[in-house]
């Protein structure tokens, strides 16, 4: 029988940055086509790059099962060391980016594609005239990613708990009120009892605790909205559609001339619109560029953004 084959005393000094990466990426993924996808190698490079780390050591890194790749404790000890040290180049990363004199270079922002849409593109826009040194990479995502991992530099999130462990300032409240099409309506304004009777289009039960939502199940004739969605872009194009009335933001459904607000904005419905990013990165000079203009850009949208309506002529 083939004897195991021993590991070169020095094994750790040949270790690489790549081998831990990869463990990293096995572990994260439970498999070698995941590893593969999350590290822009083909299934082989990973199949021949495990095989050889392995023989390198000495010893199995992972238990092969029908499930998918589990680690073995040396697999797991890997994985906490890539851990830490992407911790620290993160650390490093963050005070490299600080120690800028000029606003040049990549900044990466996290928002989610109603803000994009409704609100930041002209933003970016205008950021990008005034800093044409500055390259923006936006990332759409309605869970918060981790900006202590530089996964993003500046986080735009409409949320009244931001994280603790970031800093930032707080831009403006955000109103909703109950709007429905202007054709369906008219200029009358339609009595409590009539909106019961209507038919009621909502966000799912993911955005479930928040206020509006509950509200639109609570005023359903049936318990229960006849259309429910997890985006709020979805959900004003299903009020447009005529589907039902519902719930809105009012800077999005007033700049639509077929909607109309049915209610007044109702504050227990608002929300808070932040300017976040992590305490290491608030003197980098890109950063903080981008968090002065905004925060100047957003204050002249301010009264939309609260609930002012705009005069908006109907299509």
């Amino acid at each position: 029988m083939e004897q195991p084959r021993q590991p070169s005393r020095d094994f750790v000094g040949r270790m690489s940055w790549d081998d831990f990466r990869l463990v990293r990426a096995i572990c994260e993924s439970g498999s070698l086509t995941g590893a593969a996808e999350a590290l822009g190698v083909n299934h082989s490079t990973v199949f021949r790059r495990l095989a050889n780390l392995e023989a390198l050591i000495g010893v199995k890194l992972f238990e092969r099962h029908r499930s998918g790749y589990t680690p073995t404790p040396p697999g797991e000890e890997i994985l906490a060391i890539s851990e830490r040290w992407a911790d620290d180049v993160a650390a490093l990363s963050r005070m490299l980016m600080g120690c800028s004199h000029s606003p040049a270079g990549e900044l990466r922002i996290t928002t989610n594609d109603t803000l994009l849409i409704h609100l930041l593109t002209p933003l970016f826009a205008g950021f990008r005239r005034e800093y044409p040194n500055i390259q923006l990479e936006i990332l759409l995502a309605n869970q918060p990613l981790n900006l202590s991992k530089r996964d993003a530099d500046i986080a735009i999130r409409a949320t009244d708990n931001p994280p603790e462990t970031l800093v930032g300032r707080r831009l403006s409240t955000m109103a909703w009120a109950v709007y429905g099409r202007r054709a369906d309506f008219g200029d009358r304004q339609p009595g409590e009892a009539e909106l019961a009777q209507a038919d009621w289009v909502s966000m799912n039960d993911h955005f479930g605790a928040m206020k509006a939502v509950r509200y639109a199940h609570a005023m359903s004739a049936s318990g229960k909205p006849v259309y429910r969605v997890n985006s709020v872009l979805g959900l004003a194009e299903a009020v447009e559609a005529g589907i039902g009335i519902g719930p809105l933001p009012c800077f999005i459904a007033d700049a639509k001339p077929a909607l109309r607000r049915l209610t007044p904005p109702n504050p227990d419905f608002s929300t808070s619109l932040w300017l976040l990013t992590h305490p290491d990165l608030r003197r980098s000079v890109r950063v903080r560029a981008f968090l002065d203009y905004a925060a100047s850009d957003v204050t002249r949208l301010r009264p939309f953004l609260e609930g002012e309506e705009r005069q908006v002529s109907a299509a």
